[in-house]
């Protein structure tokens, strides 16, 4: 019964918190979603408020799936 053994194992490796990222990634995406941010945003001042709300979106679903490893 060894193979039911280590699937189970491999499923609870899937479950186990993923290790704390640190260095320049963490710092990059930060930066990249910072600078997005506001770069919408100028556009939503500058009157362009469709273009700047899509951008905000299509940022934040790259930024998400980004993060969440897809």
């Amino acid at each position: 019964m060894g193979g039911a053994e280590d699937d189970f194992r491999l499923w609870e490796r899937e479950l186990e918190d993923p290790p704390v990222e640190t260095g320049t990634g963490v710092k990059a995406l930060v930066l990249v979603a910072a600078l997005t941010a506001a770069g919408c945003a100028t556009l939503i001042i500058l009157g362009q408020v469709p273009l700047g709300t899509a951008g905000l979106i299509i940022a934040s679903i790259v930024l998400l799936l980004w993060r969440a490893g897809l």
